[in-house]
């Protein structure tokens, strides 16, 4: 069977490699074709305990099974969105929400009107963005990358158990992707809420959540070279199941 093979990150610049067609015996499951791979690149094997698998876009345990025409997915620890802005990817929204992966600048107060309702009486953000310096080094700038289908998945059901937890009303979720200077937006998040305590707690929750279960990649570029940033396995139970609560 022959099934294609996605590669991110570290692991991308390990295998130089992005993505390709591997063809595999009929019965074969994640780790064979991890095996696989990590005999042909020798370091990619000592990666093994730290990443995670997709296939078809949702995570999936090593000892899957895999079929034809499978898209499989290898995915270093994640660095800690029907239209973005002009770019002509997916937007999903519910009722008001925006969910997005742009290129571009993200436009705080564009979004902000477009998130505030009468009946809110509070509206908090996360607005992470470029520091100057990574570990002692001093930062020119970074690169943020995605497996897009997959993270727009993600951000898609990070919002859907926001609104089962915490009793908000509009939610926005912009990630910036590319080539980011000092002092831009990579992340925005807002939540507006009739009452302060769960926009406040829907908002942790939201970059919390993000920054563990929501395939994108940093890498920090300096004087001397790049490194991509140390994060979280990559894992779905990062996204809570819908028998919880909190109020």
């Amino acid at each position: 069977m022959r099934v294609r093979v996605l590669f991110f990150g570290q692991l991308k610049d390990i295998t130089g490699v992005a993505q390709e067609e591997a063809e595999l015996s009929d019965g074969a499951r994640v780790e064979d074709l991890f095996e696989r791979y990590g005999r042909r690149f020798p370091k990619l094997a000592e990666f093994r305990p730290s990443i995670a698998a997709s296939v078809n876009q949702e995570y999936a345990g090593w000892r899957a099974a895999l079929e034809t025409g499978d898209e499989v997915a290898f995915l270093p620890p994640v660095s800690g969105g029907q239209q973005t802005g002009g770019s002509g990817a997916p937007q999903a929204a519910i009722e008001n929400d925006v969910i997005r992966l742009v290129r571009e600048p993200i436009a705080p107060g564009e979004l902000l009107e477009s998130l505030k309702a009468p009946e809110d009486g509070a509206m908090v953000v996360f607005d992470g963005f470029v520091r100057n310096n990574f570990k002692g080094g001093k930062t020119l700038y970074l690169e943020y990358e995605a497996y897009e289908p997959m993270a727009y998945a993600k951000m898609r059901e990070i919002v859907a158990q926001m609104r089962e937890r915490f009793a908000i009303h509009r939610i926005a979720m912009v990630h910036r992707l590319g080539r980011l200077e000092i002092g831009e937006t990579s992340v925005w998040i807002a939540v507006s809420a009739a009452h302060r305590g769960a926009a406040f707690d829907a908002c942790r929750y939201a970059i919390d959540t993000l920054k563990r279960a929501v395939p994108i990649w940093k890498k920090e570029y300096f004087a001397g070279g790049a490194v991509w940033a140390d994060g979280e396995t990559p894992s779905q139970e990062a996204i809570s199941g819908p028998g919880e609560s909190s109020s």
